[in-house]
């Protein structure tokens, strides 16, 4: 259960950071384009990303092959992701400390995912940190980069944006309010 609301503390600061996807973000907007929102209405489908929306695992099975292809190790303390919604969040935390050089590994894993028919949204970078939408399907991904004073700490944090999917993120939200 703490590992759970870790990862949910640990999206909550990227989705916070990256200005939850919105294009008036706190940061500097270079990305172009828009993002997908959880928030308001939702297209789902294919319209966000292009092309049809891929499940949880295989969001999880792209993020894993491009970002240990770049140098990383998944930490393996692991997410724990809440039983009902891991249809629609995947979560994918490198040992960052392990990459010989984690900017350019995080680079290199964003580069290799927007090959691989992710779209770049917005990015915001703001005191040494970089957040960068990518979009699939009905998929948003925030890549974080945390690197400002010694600090190395890498994110990829991907949910669905379909109606589904964003009746349950609000059901688990007041689920937890409750708790």
């Amino acid at each position: 259960m703490r590992k759970a609301k870790m990862v949910a503390a640990a999206a909550g600061v990227v989705l916070l950071v990256a200005g939850c996807g919105s294009e008036g973000g706190s940061g500097k907007n270079k990305g172009g384009g828009s993002s997908a929102s959880s928030s308001g209405s939702t297209t789902g489908g294919a319209e966000a990303g292009g092309g049809e929306s891929p499940t949880a695992a295989a969001v999880e099975k792209e993020i894993e092959s491009a970002a240990t292809a770049a140098g990383f190790v998944r930490d393996s303390s692991g997410e724990d992701i809440p039983a009902g919604l891991k249809e629609c969040m995947v979560s994918w935390t490198p040992d960052a400390q392990k990459a010989a050089d984690p900017k350019k590994s995080y680079e290199t894993t964003v580069t290799t995912l927007t090959g691989g028919g992710w779209t770049q949204g917005q990015k915001t970078e703001q005191a040494g940190s970089t957040v960068q939408t990518l979009n699939k399907g009905g998929w948003s991904l925030k890549a974080s980069n945390h690197g400002a004073a010694g600090l190395a700490m890498v994110m990829f944090i991907g949910t669905d944006n379909s109606s589904k999917c964003e009746a349950l993120f609000k059901a688990d939200l007041e689920k937890n309010k409750k708790q």
